[in-house]
């Protein structure tokens, strides 16, 4: 009988754990879960668990420390979790939060995700219209249409950019001021009926 042949990296903060029960769990669950575990070994930073195909199963479990991740790897191996015995080994690179952390972490490119297109495409999308496109059969184009006339002559002078918009302050007027405070008294009403 063979042994899977695990592969080794060098030891960090970020453990992997596979072998673990996604499909009768939630993802939040299983989260709170594997930090509840894990946080008996050392503060745990993070805990990355997907439930995409590619990551069902499968969680990363980040540590503030190397020591904390090793002691708790090796306290863990095997470990009953929900009637699966996790695996545990450490992760291939460093965690971005990690990376946050030590103030290397880098945004991944554009190009890193791009996909380069196929001949296909190319033909495809670069191709000239259709006669089925011709004008008869596709709707005004915006710049054709314009708006309905408005009284309103107030915007078309604010849309113009040869006109100042800069406003003009009021006077204001004294006298009103001097009539204000010539106010009558009021009456004063009592309550000694």
């Amino acid at each position: 009988m063979s042994a899977k042949k695990i592969p080794t990296y060098a030891p960090n903060q970020s453990l992997y754990v596979t072998n673990l029960l996604s499909s009768k769990i939630q993802k939040e669950d299983l989260r709170k879960s594997l930090y509840i575990l894990f946080s008996t070994y050392g503060p745990v930073l993070d805990v990355v668990a997907l439930r995409t195909a590619k990551m069902r199963g499968q969680a990363h479990v980040v540590y503030r420390d190397v020591q904390t991740a090793t002691q708790a790897m090796r306290a863990l191996q095997g470990f009953d979790f929900f009637g699966m015995e996790m695996e545990i080994q450490y992760a291939k690179s460093k965690s971005d939060t990690i990376a946050k952390l030590d103030g290397t972490f880098h945004m991944p490119s554009a190009s890193a995700g791009a996909v380069t297109a196929t001949e296909l495409q190319q033909s495809i999308f670069n191709a000239p219209p259709s006669a089925s496109n011709t004008l008869n059969n596709l709707p005004a184009a915006p710049s054709t249409l314009k708006p309905p006339p408005t009284a309103d002559h107030i915007m078309e002078d604010a849309r113009s950019p040869t006109t100042s918009v800069a406003g003009q302050k009021r006077r204001r007027d004294e006298e009103e001021e001097e009539d204000s405070e010539e106010d009558v008294a009021m009456e004063e009403d009592s309550d000694d009926d």
